[in-house]
């Protein structure tokens, strides 16, 4: 496996004032740190970018869009200090995805876990195929969706949020994410691309202020962000030195 290949790839292209970003990871399409601080880069520039008004984020393959942390750099966290440093790499990209000043559309093509649901839950308009199932494992391997949490209680309510935490073991199929607000629509497989496009074409045709403007306002009352997530990823950044965590992953890896 190429080092390319192992810390992940990202791509950005260009279509008038839309710009698509796709990420990737031979594992499932799961977060190396490297990838996680590539993607906020990436989101940081294209949010001054003054020729583009929307963002389209995707990931490889047909079946998983996301898998969250890396279970590999997890499972090499030797001190509380690495911990939280490793989380907090999840508290820099929701911040980005947060702040941007450009519209963000999830292209969501499949299952999602943990960290990919956060992902999901900071985008803000999805539109997601039936295959796509989420889950929220944290509790199952010793921690729990803490740096995430804020963001997918936003979006979809605290009360479907402890659902998914508490049911650590259990798929909630894409029609349970459409009904709690997760999703805006679904579509056919061979039908999203269609309609992630002429979704982000249609956004992309209004005015950029205006849109800049509801950005703000879709967004109020999250400055607590800019620390809370950081706190919450020294709490993982803690727990993820358990026994029980590191028997939990490995028996995860096997």
């Amino acid at each position: 496996m190429s080092l390319e290949n192992q810390s992940g790839s990202l791509l950005t292209t260009f279509q008038n004032a839309v710009a698509t970003v796709q990420f990737g990871h031979p594992a499932s399409n799961s977060f190396p740190r490297q990838l996680l601080d590539r993607l906020t880069a990436e989101i940081n520039l294209l949010s001054r970018n003054e020729t583009i008004s929307v963002i389209v984020l995707q990931s490889e393959g047909s079946k998983v869009f996301c898998s969250g942390a890396s279970f590999d750099e997890l499972l090499q966290i030797e001190n509380e200090e690495q911990g939280t440093e490793f989380f907090s790499g999840f508290a820099h990209l929701l911040n980005a995805m947060r702040n941007c000043t450009k519209l963000i559309i999830g292209r969501v093509q499949g299952k999602a876990v943990g960290g990919g649901v956060g992902i999901i839950a900071a985008c803000d308009y999805v539109l997601a195929t039936p295959d796509s199932a989420v889950k929220l494992s944290e509790l199952a391997i010793g921690i729990g969706p803490f740096v995430i949490e804020p963001a997918v209680s936003r979006k979809i309510g605290k009360t479907a949020t402890t659902q998914m935490t508490l049911a650590a073991h259990e798929w909630k199929p894409a029609s349970w994410a459409l009904q709690n607000g997760l999703f805006a629509a679904l579509h056919n497989t061979e039908e999203l691309d269609i309609e992630v496009q002429k979704m982000a074409q249609k956004l992309s045709s209004y005015n950029p202020e205006a849109l800049f403007e509801m950005k703000k306002i879709i967004w109020a009352d999250t400055e607590q962000w800019e620390s809370l997530l950081f706190e919450r990823a020294a709490i993982s950044g803690k727990l993820v030195l358990s026994d029980f965590t590191k028997r939990a992953l490995l028996q995860f890896k096997k």
